[in-house]
């Protein structure tokens, strides 16, 4: 990825790519399991670069996805090629995406006077910590929640902002989906402590803005390792 400052940067494009394996591939012949694998691991190397391709596994954790591919690019098409590559290689023709979320970095009009010391850099643009987890889901509001002052949005996600400031422990990331994607957000959450993570979502359901929430599902709870760590986690 480009170093040059963000302001004189476009807008980056994120996407959570979720892959389901057909349980065929399982009873394919080792060696053939094994180059595919490999066919597939070389292709994510070969965009180191030209995007962030961060491999979560969720094999134990969701029983229609069995990895997530979090892909962060400044052109959309970088994801089609890479997607039609992918696709194309011995693992990837037994492939399915049973789940993809697309959006935009953006900052949030709401955080100017909250970010955390542990988050200083403004979340105009998505960059990926060192953490093992990852939990990812789609988020919409209802039309009401638009509809109302601006002024009072912004009260009520002071209460919201200040939840989440209560665990350090947890980094947030969110990228904005409107008229990209069905969602209106992708909210996304990096922790080394699932069990923070269990509690700060507990304490969201009390604050005001939950009220608005149409739907925050699926949930995904992905595992990080590097993309063949990932990948000899599907039983081949």
């Amino acid at each position: 990825m480009s170093t040059e400052t963000d302001a004189n940067l476009p807008r980056q494009f994120v996407q959570y790519a979720f892959f389901a394996v057909d349980p065929a591939w399982r009873r394919l012949p080792e060696d053939v399991r094994k180059t595919g694998k490999e066919e597939f691991a070389a292709i994510v190397d070969d965009y180191r670069g030209r995007a962030v391709v961060v491999p979560f596994s969720t094999v134990a954790t969701r029983p229609d996805a069995d990895f997530c591919l979090w892909r962060i690019a400044y052109d959309l098409e970088v994801f089609q090629e890479m997607s039609a590559r992918l696709l194309a290689t011995g693992l990837g023709q037994y492939l399915t995406r049973p789940y993809s979320f697309t959006g935009q970095a953006k900052t949030s009009v709401y955080e100017d006077e909250f970010i955390h010391p542990s988050q200083e850099e403004k979340r105009s643009r998505v960059r990926p910590g060192e953490f093992k987890y990852l939990f990812a889901y789609p988020f919409v509001k209802s039309r009401e929640w638009f509809l109302l002052p601006a002024e009072e949005r912004r009260d009520i996600m002071k209460e919201h902002i200040r939840v989440g400031h209560e665990y350090p422990s947890i980094k947030l990331n969110t990228i904005y989906s409107f008229g990209l994607d069905d969602q209106e957000w992708v909210v996304a959450f990096e922790s080394n402590r699932p069990s923070d993570f269990v509690d700060l979502v507990m304490e969201l359901r009390n604050t005001t803005s939950s009220k608005y929430t149409v739907r925050d599902t699926p949930i995904f709870t992905c595992i990080r390792g590097d993309i063949r760590q990932v990948l000899d986690t599907l039983g081949g």
